[in-house]
This record gives C-alpha cells, sequence and structure tokens, in this order.
C-alpha cells in the first residue's frame, strides 16, 4: 500500500466510473468515502474489494442535490477517515433521452440539481477544507464531465449535455480562483463508456451500436477514465488546472 495520501470524496463511487476511481485511488494510497444515493450493495461491494487489498474505505449515503446531505457527507468523511485532500465529482444522471421539444421541466430540474448543484456544494465544501487561505493543506478537485458537453447531444440528451457544458464552466472558473490556495481543479470528458448509464437511460445496447463512429472503434471502459482521474489527482499533475481532459477514443 502506498504512504496515505489522505481523504478522497468520490460522489456517485458505487458504481461505473465513480467505483472504478474509488478502487484505484484507494490502492494508490487514498483512504475513500464512496457515497451513494440509493444502492448501499453496490456501494458495500466497493468498500468491501478495497478493504481486501488493504486499503480504508467507507460507504456514505447523500444526495449531492441537497446541502444539508453533503454537510453530513464531508463531516461524515473527515471523522471517519480523516483529512478530506481530494473529491471527485462523479455523480449525475441523464434523465432519460428526450428531444428537447419533448422535455419536462420537472426532470431537467432534477438533472440539473444532481449534476450541476451537487458539483457545486460539493466543490463548495471541498475548499473550504483544502484551501491553505483557511488553513487547509491543498487538494484536488476533478469534475467528470462528458464529451457531451462539445458534442450538444442532439435528439438524445441535450438537457444532460447543457449541465456538462456547466461543468467544465465550473472547472475553469473554480481552478483559476483557487490556484494559489493551494488547489488545482480539472476535468475528465469521457466520451462512451461502458456502464450502466446507458441502460439506466432505457438503451442498454447504445454502447455498441454508437462504438463503430467512435476513431478507435470501440466504448470506453471505466478502469480507463479511472486512470485519467487518478493521474490527475496525482502529483505528476502539479502543474494542471483549469484543463479539461477528453478520454473519448477520438471522438
Amino acid at each position: 500500500m502506498s504512504a496515505n495520501l489522505g481523504t478522497l470524496i468520490v460522489t456517485g463511487g458505487s458504481r461505473g466510473i465513480g467505483a472504478a476511481v474509488a478502487r484505484l485511488a484507494a490502492g494508490q494510497g487514498y483512504a475513500v468515502a464512496v457515497n451513494y444515493v440509493a444502492d448501499a450493495s453496490a456501494a458495500s461491494s466497493v468498500v468491501d474489494e478495497i478493504e481486501k487489498n488493504d486499503g480504508r474505505a467507507i460507504g456514505i449515503q447523500a444526495d449531492v442535490s441537497s446541502e444539508p446531505e453533503v454537510l453530513q457527507m464531508f463531516e461524515t468523511a473527515e471523522r471517519k477517515l480523516g483529512r478530506v485532500a481530494a473529491l471527485v465529482n462523479n455523480a449525475g444522471i441523464t434523465g432519460g433521452f428526450s428531444r428537447l421539444q419533448n422535455l419536462e421541466a420537472k426532470t431537467f430540474e432534477r438533472v440539473l440539481a444532481v449534476n450541476v448543484t451537487g458539483a457545486v456544494l460539493c466543490a463548495r465544501e471541498a475548499v473550504r477544507r483544502m484551501s491553505n487561505r483557511n488553513g487547509g493543506a491543498g487538494g484536488a478537485i476533478v469534475n467528470i464531465s462528458s464529451r457531451a458537453a462539445q458534442l450538444g447531444g442532439a435528439g438524445e440528451w441535450i438537457h444532460y449535455a447543457m449541465t456538462k457544458g456547466a461543468l467544465d464552466s465550473l472547472t475553469i472558473g473554480l481552478a483559476r480562483e483557487v490556484a494559489q490556495e493551494g488547489i488545482r481543479v480539472n476535468a475528465v470528458a469521457p466520451g462512451l463508456v461502458e456502464t450502466d448509464i446507458h441502460s439506466a437511460a432505457g438503451d442498454p445496447g447504445r454502447p455498441e451500436r454508437m462504438a463503430p463512429g467512435i476513431p478507435m472503434g470501440r466504448a470506453g471502459k471505466p478502469e480507463e477514465i479511472a486512470e485519467a482521474v487518478c493521474w490527475l489527482l496525482s502529483p505528476a499533475a502539479a502543474y494542471v488546472t483549469g484543463t479539461i481532459v477528453p478520454v473519448s477514443g477520438g471522438r
């Protein structure tokens, strides 16, 4: 096991990209708070796997769109695991597939609440703890954006793409705001990845159907996204901030 790097909070850490990040980061020396909103069993599986490999992890239930729950999550992570040194804003929902003309307001409001409000609340709490202006020891934040922010999501999920565009703006703005406070803020923008986000949106066959349109000819794997995330968290990326890294097979 690597040296103790402090506590990493991974929102939406029970499955897919979040779970892959949690596992890889734990192996590199982070104590990991695996956040989940509903699937306690999935979160427990990730925690168990980390502990079997001599890592430290806990599961923390919290809806990131709820300020009181975010506050409680950070307090619990600090109390049980120690100083918060890193945050991965991974929690996100698509709201399903819909042309904009058919989008219901309540669907968009929920996507916005989770994907944008949640990321802002978590980033705020991380900065409050990490900033050397506040007596913190610095740290790193990685937001999980999407290539959809640039591609637009036409015919599928413009509403989702818009929220990822907001994450890109958050990444750039916050990085510049806290650049001299010991905090780096970056984003990874995955392309098509083999996770259950497609099934949740109602199209489990989407990765296979869309693979021919990707220059590399395949969907990515969660572990490939996690590698980029953990590099951005690491000292190897010490001079990288305000950057959005596409991990998309060329798409």
